[in-house]
């Protein structure tokens, strides 16, 4: 049995910077932040450390309440920010994951910095939520994404018991890392935040341009 723990951002779907737009607005009506601006890094990072840091940039003192708020605020924004963006599905992505949702050695899951509702909320948007099972890793609770990783890990052995391979499919440095953190093989794409150059450096199992080679990826499990 093969475990797939999938990223979402650069990896599935472009967003758009959707995400990042509902975190200014959500500084705003729920801080009064005039003009907040999101200028800490994204890729490869986890919500909840992106979130604290916003917060703290714009001096807001963070703590759990704060941070609920925020958190909550952002949850109301981000539907509307989706709709109102041009985000759309990356190459071959849905081919993929109904080429795998039809395997029976398969299980699909996520391992992702989004807030788990956050994550939810984009893949309905885009049409890919059925896809997946409901446990995996979300960065609700962690700053450090290996830490996600080894959280997804158990949340879905809770659920769907042992795999005899992980793999895990990102489009940063960052995947390739927590997935040497929990022993899974790393497959990187090229088609989001970080360039050839970067992910090459990281040493992944495998590089690709996209997920558009299904019969490729395919292959890649059955070696």
């Amino acid at each position: 049995m093969h475990l797939l723990l999938f990223d979402i951002d650069g990896t599935l779907v472009n967003a758009d910077r959707a995400g990042r737009i509902a975190l200014t607005r959500a500084l705003a009506t729920e801080f009064g932040v005039e003009d907040p601006e999101i200028v800490v890094g994204f890729a490869g990072r986890t919500d909840r450390a992106i979130a604290s840091e916003a917060l703290r940039t714009h001096g807001i003192e963070v703590d759990e309440a704060r941070f609920t708020r925020f958190l909550e605020a952002y949850l109301t924004h981000l539907p509307g920010t989706l709709r109102e963006r041009e985000g759309h599905v990356l190459p071959g992505a849905t081919s993929l994951l109904e080429t795998l949702a039809a395997r029976d050695d398969v299980t699909l899951a996520l391992l992702t910095g989004n807030f788990e509702r956050a994550a939810r909320i984009k893949l309905a948007h885009f049409g890919l939520d059925h896809f997946f099972i409901a446990a995996g890793g979300f960065g609700d609770h962690h700053h450090d994404r290996n830490d996600v990783a080894h959280a997804a890990e158990r949340a879905v052995r809770e659920v769907a018991g042992e795999h005899t391979t992980t793999w895990v499919i990102g489009d940063t440095p960052g995947d390739v890392r927590c997935a040497r953190a929990i022993g899974a093989r790393a497959v990187a794409v090229s088609c989001g935040f970080a360039t050839r150059a970067e992910l090459e450096a990281s040493e992944p199992d495998h590089l690709l341009d996209d997920l558009g080679d299904t019969t490729r990826f395919v292959a890649l499990l059955e070696r």
